[in-house]
């Protein structure tokens, strides 16, 4: 009998020593997980982009176009850029991302890239027509070569005025296309992607990119800023014009040949879109190619051309429009051997608006005097 007390006693002794040790443990346990779950519901609710510090006279727009190594590139290399900064933005709100997490689970987040920008030196107008310029908006969940839910495009605006700007650009963009998928929405939560992804062609110069070298070359030389030639609401357009230039810029018409305005114009000077006023081409390279149009071997800036490939009247050709009115201009042919550069800008003269050269500093061209020789 006394030596199963004593027995009972020792296991007693053992089982307090025992809950004391765990005790502690658990206490510490849950104080921990408590502390990690404040500090992630911190990061989450409170600052939607925490790395961001707003600064005065400088704006930001976040931008998903594929793989963010390649758009964050693009966007250094755009005077009046002020940084870009690679993350993820948007998704689940119980997910903090990380590289990993985003590549093997649907959470939601795009890569993205938080561009700053100086609106003094570059407009946000510029800024969205280059990336809408390097993507292709009609697919979903896919850029290049990637495939998956973090490639998905899209374009999230931080505040009202960028919301006005980013529907306007993002309904001209849609118009040039059957199916339009980017994601235009508010700006939800953004985080940092890892160091190893900041600036990662400038580690890595021979790094994967699915924007090619010319069309980085040709966005960074950017002549023109859209910002200053926004498109007029549709019934200033409809008043604006006359029935064949409404019909040519808005309903892709074609005028008669030698029967129009500009076809055999030989003075100085540029020619503007007719709707917005963005200058497209220069008299230096208009030339004459028998064919009763308007006739240009280059336009003054790249990026003031559209590309769609038409297949009207059983024909496969390339219609030209104007990047920031959407008008339709005419249509361009390769290994022309009229022209000085073997390309041919066949423009209608109904879409374009002469501009003398001695009137160009009146009219708000003068610094693209230099151009017109």
């Amino acid at each position: 009998m006394k030596k199963v007390f004593t027995r009972s006693i020792l296991l007693a002794m053992v089982l307090v020593l025992l809950s004391s040790c765990v005790a502690p443990n658990n206490n510490e346990n849950n104080n921990s997980t408590q502390i990690e779950e404040e500090a992630k519901e911190e990061m989450i609710i409170n600052p939607i982009d925490q790395t961001y510090t707003k600064q005065a006279g400088i704006e930001v727009i976040y931008l998903a176009g594929g793989c963010f190594w390649g758009l964050e590139k693009l966007m250094q290399s755009i005077p009046g850029v002020v940084d870009a900064v690679s993350g993820y933005a948007n998704g689940d709100l119980d997910v903090i991302p990380t590289y990993s997490i985003v590549t093997t689970r649907n959470t939601g987040y795009r890569e993205t890239v938080r561009v700053t920008y100086d609106p003094e030196k570059i407009s946000l107008d510029a800024i969205l027509f280059a990336y809408f310029h390097v993507i292709d908006p009609t697919i979903t969940n896919r850029q290049g070569n990637d495939i998956g839910s973090q490639y998905q495009t899209g374009v999230y605006y931080a505040d009202e005025n960028a919301k006005t700007v980013v529907e306007r650009i993002a309904a001209i963009e849609s118009a040039r296309h059957e199916k339009f998928v980017v994601e235009i929405e508010a700006l939800e939560r953004f985080f940092d992607a890892e160091e190893y992804h900041q600036n990662y062609l400038d580690k890595n110069p021979s790094g994967y990119c699915h924007i090619s070298s010319d069309e980085m070359s040709a966005i960074s030389g950017m002549i023109i800023d859209p910002g200053n030639y926004p498109l007029p609401p549709a019934s200033q357009i409809k008043s604006m014009l006359s029935e064949l230039q409404y019909n040519v810029t808005q309903l892709a018409a074609t005028e008669q040949a030698f029967m129009n305005e500009y076809w055999d114009n030989h003075a100085r000077g540029i020619y503007v879109d007719i709707v917005t006023g963005e200058p497209l081409f220069s008299s230096t390279d208009k030339f004459d190619s028998g064919t009763g149009w308007p006739s240009f071997s280059k336009p003054i800036d790249e990026n003031t051309m559209r590309y769609i490939t038409d297949v009207s009247f059983g024909m496969q050709r390339v219609e030209v429009r104007s990047r920031a009115g959407n008008s339709h201009l005419g249509h361009v042919f390769e290994n022309d051997p009229t022209s000085p550069s073997g390309i041919r800008f066949c423009i209608n003269s109904a879409a374009l608006k002469f501009i003398p050269y001695e009137d160009l500093e009146t009219t708000g061209y003068g610094y693209l005097k230099d151009l017109v020789k």
